[in-house]
């Protein structure tokens, strides 16, 4: 049953995001073209070109970004804590990559900053968490074993390469130190609902945000590009998820 929740949340998430609304609204106006409706066919062709051409325009992709990167400051390593959660991200099985190519770029930054916040503070412990994906190995056990090409003690480590989403990252945290307070890493424009998930479940989570996005703004006269299409992508997935645990909030308290 929580493989059916995980695939239809993933399966509906496609369709509220920019990619997914887009193509919806393409499909749609095809439909309406081949029914001999040119005026709506006209209308849902120019919806989708303006989104496409909104979520790649720069300033709008930095703006959605910043609006999530600057919640929380940049960690000032000054904390007497005995946990630090490095959340999980994205990685490939192919062999004939080195490691460090094999872990997202997101995912390297978490592992990093993870990694230098244990060496300022050596008795604590880092938690990651992480499954599969469509690999053979877990993402628990691929940043795990950069923290120990980079000197991390096994001892040092927990790893649980079961949890699919933060839900899960967080519960599996929870049974391990109940509501003390420990570091949290993840990717600054993960770190919002990824504390209120935290918070929710009476946790204590110290931000330790990394991998940020926002750039310095370069005006208005800028082209689309594709990487800002990326970072919309980002940002938006990010205020759904945040949208989507407020209304369960609200809804739980109701009923």
């Amino acid at each position: 049953m929580n493989e059916l929740g995980f695939l239809l949340k993933k399966f509906i998430s496609f369709f509220v995001e920019p990619l997914g609304l887009i193509v919806t609204l393409l499909a749609v106006g095809i439909y309406y073209f081949y029914a001999k409706n040119e005026n709506k066919a006209e209308k849902f062709f120019l919806a989708s070109l303006f989104l496409l051409l909104l979520f790649s325009y720069p300033p709008f992709a930095n703006y959605l970004i910043k609006g999530l990167e600057n919640q929380y400051p940049k960690y000032s390593y000054n904390e007497e804590v005995k946990y630090i959660h490095v959340l999980g991200n994205g990685h490939n099985a192919d062999a004939m990559q080195p490691l460090s190519s094999r872990i997202s770029d997101a995912g390297i930054k978490r592992d990093i900053e993870g990694i230098i916040i244990h060496k300022h503070m050596p008795d604590t412990k880092i938690i990651f968490t992480g499954y599969e994906g469509k690999t053979d190995i877990s993402n628990a056990q691929m940043n795990a074993a950069l923290a120990q090409e980079l000197n991390v003690s096994r001892s040092s480590l927990l790893i649980n390469p079961l949890p699919k989403d933060t839900k899960e990252e967080a519960l599996f945290t929870k049974t391990v130190i109940g509501d003390a307070s420990f570091i949290l890493v993840t990717s600054a424009t993960h770190m919002p609902r990824a504390m209120m998930l935290f918070e929710s479940l009476g946790m204590h989570p110290i931000a330790a945000p990394t991998a940020y996005y926002t750039s310095e703004f370069q005006g208005w006269m800028r082209a689309p590009t594709a990487r800002s299409f990326y970072l919309s992508t980002i940002a938006i997935h990010e205020y759904i998820g945040i949208a989507w645990e407020k209304l369960k909030a609200v809804l739980h308290e109701i009923f």
